[in-house]
Protein backbone atom coordinates (compact mmCIF):
# COMPACT_ATOMS: atom_id res chain seq x y z
CA UNK A 1 0.00 0.00 0.00
CA UNK A 2 1.46 3.35 -1.17
CA UNK A 3 1.83 5.83 1.86
CA UNK A 4 -0.42 9.20 1.86
CA UNK A 5 2.31 11.04 2.86
CA UNK A 6 5.05 12.45 0.24
CA UNK A 7 8.53 12.34 0.96
CA UNK A 8 10.17 15.71 1.72
CA UNK A 9 11.95 15.92 -1.37
CA UNK A 10 9.27 15.15 -3.14
CA UNK A 11 7.47 18.28 -1.60
CA UNK A 12 10.44 20.46 -2.15
CA UNK A 13 10.59 19.68 -5.47
CA UNK A 14 6.74 20.68 -5.55
CA UNK A 15 7.65 23.77 -4.08
CA UNK A 16 9.72 24.79 -6.66
CA UNK A 17 7.85 23.67 -9.60
CA UNK A 18 5.25 26.34 -7.95
CA UNK A 19 7.45 29.10 -7.33
CA UNK A 20 8.68 28.60 -10.73
CA UNK A 21 5.12 28.40 -12.34
CA UNK A 22 4.50 31.73 -10.13
CA UNK A 23 7.46 33.75 -11.26
CA UNK A 24 6.61 32.77 -15.43
CA UNK A 25 2.73 34.33 -14.43
CA UNK A 26 3.88 37.03 -12.13
CA UNK A 27 6.18 38.71 -14.95
CA UNK A 28 4.65 37.15 -17.87
CA UNK A 29 6.82 34.60 -19.48
CA UNK A 30 6.71 31.69 -21.39
CA UNK A 31 9.93 29.42 -21.94
CA UNK A 32 11.78 30.03 -24.97
CA UNK A 33 12.15 27.21 -26.74
CA UNK A 34 14.76 28.95 -29.52
CA UNK A 35 17.04 29.49 -26.25
CA UNK A 36 16.33 26.02 -24.54
CA UNK A 37 14.86 27.57 -21.96
CA UNK A 38 13.98 24.04 -19.79
CA UNK A 39 14.14 25.56 -15.58
CA UNK A 40 15.51 23.39 -13.11
CA UNK A 41 12.73 22.41 -10.16
CA UNK A 42 14.29 19.68 -8.13
CA UNK A 43 15.68 20.63 -5.22
CA UNK A 44 17.90 17.31 -4.73
CA UNK A 45 19.54 17.88 -8.18
CA UNK A 46 20.55 21.03 -7.13
CA UNK A 47 21.71 20.53 -4.05
CA UNK A 48 24.11 17.89 -5.86
CA UNK A 49 25.03 20.51 -8.29
CA UNK A 50 25.96 23.28 -5.35
CA UNK A 51 27.72 20.10 -3.44
CA UNK A 52 29.88 19.05 -6.59
CA UNK A 53 31.08 22.50 -7.28
CA UNK A 54 32.69 22.39 -3.27
CA UNK A 55 31.72 26.05 -3.25
CA UNK A 56 33.73 28.41 -0.43
CA UNK A 57 33.08 31.89 0.48
CA UNK A 58 36.54 32.06 -1.01
CA UNK A 59 35.45 30.85 -4.77
CA UNK A 60 34.35 33.30 -7.40
CA UNK A 61 31.33 31.92 -9.73
CA UNK A 62 30.65 32.53 -13.06
CA UNK A 63 26.61 31.02 -14.28
CA UNK A 64 25.87 31.00 -17.87
CA UNK A 65 21.90 31.09 -18.34
CA UNK A 66 20.83 31.84 -14.53
CA UNK A 67 16.81 31.53 -16.08
CA UNK A 68 14.60 32.32 -13.09
CA UNK A 69 17.65 32.56 -10.79
CA UNK A 70 16.60 29.07 -8.75
CA UNK A 71 20.34 27.73 -8.85
CA UNK A 72 21.91 31.60 -8.96
CA UNK A 73 20.12 31.82 -5.15
CA UNK A 74 21.84 28.55 -3.80
CA UNK A 75 25.37 29.27 -5.54
CA UNK A 76 25.11 32.97 -3.73
CA UNK A 77 24.79 30.78 -0.37
CA UNK A 78 27.80 29.03 -0.68
CA UNK A 79 30.34 31.17 -2.38
CA UNK A 80 32.01 34.68 -1.94
CA UNK A 81 30.32 36.08 -5.58
CA UNK A 82 28.28 35.07 -8.05
CA UNK A 83 28.42 36.37 -11.66
CA UNK A 84 24.92 35.51 -13.52
CA UNK A 85 25.42 35.96 -17.47
CA UNK A 86 21.67 35.80 -19.09
CA UNK A 87 21.36 35.83 -22.99
CA UNK A 88 17.43 36.93 -22.65
CA UNK A 89 17.37 40.89 -21.91
CA UNK A 90 13.85 40.06 -20.27
CA UNK A 91 14.98 37.89 -18.02
CA UNK A 92 18.14 39.37 -16.84
CA UNK A 93 16.15 42.26 -16.13
CA UNK A 94 14.13 40.39 -14.21
CA UNK A 95 16.97 38.75 -12.58
CA UNK A 96 18.33 42.07 -11.42
CA UNK A 97 15.18 42.54 -9.30
CA UNK A 98 14.04 38.95 -7.87
CA UNK A 99 18.27 38.92 -6.82
CA UNK A 100 18.10 42.41 -5.72
CA UNK A 101 18.29 41.37 -2.04
CA UNK A 102 21.22 39.06 -2.45
CA UNK A 103 24.70 41.55 -1.99
CA UNK A 104 26.98 39.38 -3.96
CA UNK A 105 25.37 38.42 -7.28
CA UNK A 106 25.67 40.61 -10.43
CA UNK A 107 23.61 40.30 -13.07
CA UNK A 108 24.70 40.33 -16.76
CA UNK A 109 22.68 40.70 -19.65
CA UNK A 110 24.94 39.45 -22.79
CA UNK A 111 26.14 36.76 -24.74
CA UNK A 112 28.58 34.88 -22.57
CA UNK A 113 30.34 33.57 -26.03
CA UNK A 114 31.20 37.22 -26.63
CA UNK A 115 32.97 38.24 -23.21
CA UNK A 116 36.04 36.93 -21.74
CA UNK A 117 36.05 35.38 -18.36
CA UNK A 118 38.83 37.62 -16.97
CA UNK A 119 36.98 41.49 -18.44
CA UNK A 120 33.67 40.12 -16.26
CA UNK A 121 36.11 39.56 -13.47
CA UNK A 122 37.85 42.63 -13.47
CA UNK A 123 34.95 44.74 -14.09
CA UNK A 124 33.39 43.33 -11.01
CA UNK A 125 36.38 42.96 -9.01
CA UNK A 126 36.36 45.75 -6.51
CA UNK A 127 32.85 44.26 -5.55
CA UNK A 128 34.46 41.15 -3.96
CA UNK A 129 34.51 40.63 -0.58
CA UNK A 130 38.01 40.18 1.54
CA UNK A 131 37.45 36.34 1.85
CA UNK A 132 38.05 36.26 -1.86
CA UNK A 133 42.42 36.75 -2.18
CA UNK A 134 42.78 35.15 -5.53
CA UNK A 135 39.32 36.60 -7.71
CA UNK A 136 40.70 35.13 -11.06
CA UNK A 137 40.98 31.99 -10.04
CA UNK A 138 36.96 30.81 -10.28
CA UNK A 139 34.63 28.13 -10.96
CA UNK A 140 31.91 27.66 -13.52
CA UNK A 141 28.62 26.58 -12.51
CA UNK A 142 25.61 26.28 -15.04
CA UNK A 143 22.61 24.79 -16.44
CA UNK A 144 23.10 25.45 -19.72
CA UNK A 145 21.33 25.43 -22.53
CA UNK A 146 22.56 22.76 -24.31
CA UNK A 147 22.54 24.39 -27.72
CA UNK A 148 25.22 26.16 -26.44
CA UNK A 149 27.08 23.19 -23.80
CA UNK A 150 30.05 22.73 -26.87
CA UNK A 151 30.78 26.71 -27.90
CA UNK A 152 30.59 27.63 -23.91
CA UNK A 153 33.01 24.98 -22.98
CA UNK A 154 35.23 25.92 -25.61
CA UNK A 155 34.98 29.27 -24.46
CA UNK A 156 35.82 28.96 -21.05
CA UNK A 157 38.73 26.00 -21.78
CA UNK A 158 40.45 27.96 -24.83
CA UNK A 159 39.95 31.55 -22.40
CA UNK A 160 43.47 33.55 -21.40
CA UNK A 161 42.36 32.74 -17.93
CA UNK A 162 40.47 29.60 -17.12
CA UNK A 163 38.28 28.05 -14.72
CA UNK A 164 39.57 26.08 -11.85
CA UNK A 165 36.40 24.09 -12.28
CA UNK A 166 33.76 23.64 -14.20
CA UNK A 167 30.29 21.90 -12.87
CA UNK A 168 27.78 21.44 -15.69
CA UNK A 169 23.86 20.22 -16.54
CA UNK A 170 24.17 19.08 -20.09
CA UNK A 171 22.55 16.28 -22.49
CA UNK A 172 23.11 12.60 -21.34
CA UNK A 173 24.64 12.29 -24.54
CA UNK A 174 27.56 14.70 -24.48
CA UNK A 175 28.25 13.77 -21.07
CA UNK A 176 28.64 10.58 -22.38
CA UNK A 177 30.92 11.78 -24.89
CA UNK A 178 32.79 14.36 -23.21
CA UNK A 179 33.93 11.46 -20.38
CA UNK A 180 34.96 8.27 -23.23
CA UNK A 181 37.76 6.52 -23.14
CA UNK A 182 39.87 5.18 -26.57
CA UNK A 183 38.02 3.44 -27.79
CA UNK A 184 34.57 6.17 -28.57
CA UNK A 185 37.05 8.82 -28.48
CA UNK A 186 35.43 12.20 -30.41
CA UNK A 187 36.68 15.58 -31.37
CA UNK A 188 34.66 17.14 -28.60
CA UNK A 189 36.19 14.12 -25.96
CA UNK A 190 39.63 15.01 -26.64
CA UNK A 191 38.92 18.71 -26.80
CA UNK A 192 37.83 18.66 -23.40
CA UNK A 193 40.23 16.19 -21.92
CA UNK A 194 42.86 18.20 -23.28
CA UNK A 195 42.29 20.70 -21.17
CA UNK A 196 40.83 18.74 -17.68
CA UNK A 197 39.45 15.52 -16.47
CA UNK A 198 35.66 15.15 -16.96
CA UNK A 199 33.35 13.57 -14.38
CA UNK A 200 30.18 12.19 -14.88
CA UNK A 201 28.43 12.71 -11.27
CA UNK A 202 24.62 12.07 -12.23
CA UNK A 203 22.09 11.12 -14.53
CA UNK A 204 19.12 13.82 -14.23
CA UNK A 205 15.57 12.53 -15.90
CA UNK A 206 13.12 15.12 -17.85
CA UNK A 207 11.02 15.61 -14.97
CA UNK A 208 13.52 17.62 -13.05
CA UNK A 209 12.79 20.40 -15.13
CA UNK A 210 9.84 22.87 -16.11
CA UNK A 211 8.92 22.37 -18.97
CA UNK A 212 10.36 18.68 -19.41
CA UNK A 213 13.06 18.29 -22.21
CA UNK A 214 12.76 15.94 -24.58
CA UNK A 215 16.16 14.48 -23.46
CA UNK A 216 18.07 13.24 -20.34
CA UNK A 217 20.54 15.40 -18.72
CA UNK A 218 23.36 14.74 -16.79
CA UNK A 219 25.81 16.80 -14.60
CA UNK A 220 29.29 16.70 -15.60
CA UNK A 221 32.29 17.92 -13.34
CA UNK A 222 35.60 18.82 -15.24
CA UNK A 223 38.86 19.50 -12.59
CA UNK A 224 41.09 21.78 -15.47
CA UNK A 225 44.61 20.81 -15.49
CA UNK A 226 47.28 23.80 -14.34
CA UNK A 227 48.72 22.79 -17.62
CA UNK A 228 47.36 21.14 -20.69
CA UNK A 229 47.64 16.97 -20.28
CA UNK A 230 49.62 16.62 -23.38
CA UNK A 231 52.72 19.10 -24.24
CA UNK A 232 52.15 20.14 -27.85
CA UNK A 233 53.23 23.40 -28.09
CA UNK A 234 51.57 24.49 -30.94
CA UNK A 235 47.89 24.48 -29.58
CA UNK A 236 45.81 25.26 -32.69
CA UNK A 237 48.18 23.16 -35.24
CA UNK A 238 47.45 20.07 -33.09
CA UNK A 239 43.70 20.63 -33.04
CA UNK A 240 43.68 21.25 -36.72
CA UNK A 241 45.62 17.42 -37.15
CA UNK A 242 43.22 16.04 -34.61
CA UNK A 243 40.20 17.47 -36.29
CA UNK A 244 41.58 16.01 -39.90
CA UNK A 245 41.79 12.67 -37.80
CA UNK A 246 38.48 12.85 -36.76
CA UNK A 247 37.25 14.34 -40.11
CA UNK A 248 35.75 10.73 -41.43
CA UNK A 249 35.52 8.47 -38.40
CA UNK A 250 34.02 5.49 -39.55
CA UNK A 251 37.10 5.46 -41.54
CA UNK A 252 40.26 3.48 -40.76
CA UNK A 253 43.12 6.25 -39.46
CA UNK A 254 44.86 6.02 -42.52
CA UNK A 255 41.71 7.25 -44.70
CA UNK A 256 40.61 9.47 -42.27
CA UNK A 257 43.61 11.38 -41.46
CA UNK A 258 44.64 11.41 -45.28
CA UNK A 259 41.49 12.92 -46.37
CA UNK A 260 41.12 15.29 -44.07
CA UNK A 261 45.17 16.31 -44.34
CA UNK A 262 45.00 16.29 -47.67
CA UNK A 263 47.71 13.90 -47.79
CA UNK A 264 48.67 11.23 -50.05
CA UNK A 265 48.52 7.49 -47.95
CA UNK A 266 52.29 6.13 -48.43
CA UNK A 267 52.56 9.83 -46.28
CA UNK A 268 50.04 9.18 -43.81
CA UNK A 269 51.36 5.42 -43.18
CA UNK A 270 54.38 7.13 -42.64
CA UNK A 271 53.24 9.55 -40.20
CA UNK A 272 51.27 6.65 -38.26
CA UNK A 273 54.28 3.70 -38.69
CA UNK A 274 56.59 6.51 -36.77
CA UNK A 275 54.01 7.45 -34.34
CA UNK A 276 53.73 3.56 -33.53
CA UNK A 277 49.95 3.34 -34.76
CA UNK A 278 48.14 0.50 -36.33
CA UNK A 279 47.20 2.46 -39.52
CA UNK A 280 43.86 -0.05 -39.66
CA UNK A 281 42.42 1.68 -36.19
CA UNK A 282 39.91 4.57 -35.88
CA UNK A 283 40.49 8.27 -34.54
CA UNK A 284 37.81 7.19 -31.60
CA UNK A 285 40.49 4.51 -30.64
CA UNK A 286 43.45 7.13 -29.92
CA UNK A 287 44.30 8.55 -26.56
CA UNK A 288 45.86 11.64 -26.25
CA UNK A 289 49.38 10.71 -25.73
CA UNK A 290 48.90 8.90 -29.11
CA UNK A 291 47.74 11.87 -30.64
CA UNK A 292 50.49 13.93 -28.84
CA UNK A 293 52.98 11.45 -30.52
CA UNK A 294 51.56 11.37 -34.00
CA UNK A 295 51.63 15.83 -34.08
CA UNK A 296 55.06 15.34 -32.93
CA UNK A 297 55.78 13.19 -35.78
CA UNK A 298 53.84 14.95 -37.86
CA UNK A 299 55.16 18.62 -37.02
CA UNK A 300 59.14 16.64 -37.47
CA UNK A 301 58.15 15.89 -41.29
CA UNK A 302 56.78 19.28 -42.01
CA UNK A 303 60.05 20.54 -40.80
CA UNK A 304 61.93 18.38 -43.21
CA UNK A 305 60.12 19.54 -46.33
Amino acid sequence: MKSKFRSKHHLKTDSLLIETKGLLRRFGLKARKGLGQHFLVDEEVLELITGTSELTPADIVIEVGPGLGILTKELARKAGWVISVELDEKLASILGKTLSSLNNVTVRSGDILKIAPEVLIREEKTKFPPQVATPFSYKVVADLPYYITSPVLRHFLEAQVKPQLMVLMVQKEVAEVIAAGPGRMSLLSVSVQFYGKPSLISFVSASSFYPAPRVKSAILRIDLYPQPAVEVGDVRGFFELVRAGFCAPRKQIINSLGQGLKLPKVRVLSLLEGAGIVPQRRAESLSLNEWQRLWQVFTQEVERC
